[in-house]
């Protein structure tokens, strides 16, 4: 099981058992903390994305310590110019070790998805779905059946049309 957390404005990958570092917390050493801000989790069966996060989810961890990064060197220079600036940093951390991954409630894509199709298909009229299954109907056949179905309706120039375009031609002759 793992979930993807936005933790002070950047996103990370945890797992639980997981040490991580990330920027500067305010918390104190030995706390408890906890993320609500849970993008993506995924329990090995099923995976739950957030819009844009998941409600009833969150990551609790734990502060082990305070600590600073390694050090980045910032070197400036302009050649010819006897300009040369070296300056350097170290950024403040914080190192984590994940507990547990909670998830209570399901707000997944997938279902949302699943809800829209069926009220998209209750809607639809029933010319519509008739029109569809001659739409169907004519996909299925070849080029050459299409070419004598329309010499059948007297289609002007059926010979020089692409498969596409008589079944367009079809339809039509079937709406008048």
């Amino acid at each position: 099981m793992f979930a993807i957390v936005e933790i002070s404005g950047k996103q990370f990958k945890v797992i639980e058992e997981q040490k991580l570092f990330v920027d500067l917390l305010p918390n104190e050493k030995g706390s408890k903390v906890s993320f609500d801000k849970v993008l993506l989790l995924n329990d090995g069966k099923k995976i739950s994305i957030g819009t844009p996060s998941i409600s009833g989810a969150s990551v609790e961890g734990k502060v082990i310590n305070h600590l600073k990064d390694r050090k980045v060197t910032i070197f400036k220079k302009k050649r010819r110019k006897g300009y040369r600036v070296k300056n350097g940093h170290r950024q403040s951390i914080s190192e984590l070790i994940i507990d547990k991954i909670k998830f209570n409630g399901s707000n997944s894509k997938k279902e949302t998805k699943k809800t829209n199709q069926i009220d998209k298909k209750t809607t639809l009229k029933k010319t519509d779905s008739e029109n569809k299954d001659k739409i169907n109907d004519l996909s299925l056949m070849t080029l050459t059946q299409l070419k004598d179905e329309a010499k059948i309706k007297q289609i002007k120039g059926f010979t020089s049309m692409k498969k596409a375009d008589l079944i367009t031609a079809l339809l039509k002759n079937n709406k008048n």
